[in-house]
């Protein structure tokens, strides 16, 4: 049975400064860390954790347990630089699926 997302599938880099919150000089992230993921490029409409309606660019597929709450900057493969907009954690007990963590980025 598939517990967690196959590593073969996640062809991509993407490097994670994970949001901590807001300091006395503006947002404070923790350390820099590359990950494996997919990256897909799209434009969608999401809801971002305060209500508001935000389009993401793109989406990423990361391997469960992920550490990037929404504000975080996320480098994605080709050096763009957002924000994570929303993070969902899929998972299936008992069913033949593939947990992972799934990021929406402006």
């Amino acid at each position: 049975m598939v517990t967690r997302v196959p590593p073969s599938l996640l062809r991509h880099r993407i490097g994670v400064e994970p949001y901590r919150g807001d300091g006395a000089y503006g947002p404070a992230y923790g350390p820099y860390a590359e990950v494996p993921a997919l990256v897909g490029e799209a434009v969608r409409m999401v809801r971002a954790p305060d209500g508001r309606t935000i389009t993401s660019t793109a989406q990423v597929i990361a391997a469960p347990g992920l550490d990037c709450p929404p504000g975080s900057r996320v480098t994605l493969p080709r050096g763009r630089i957002t924000t994570a907009i929303s993070l969902a954690e899929h998972t299936a007990p008992g069913l033949p699926v593939p947990a992972s963590t799934e990021v929406m980025c402006e």
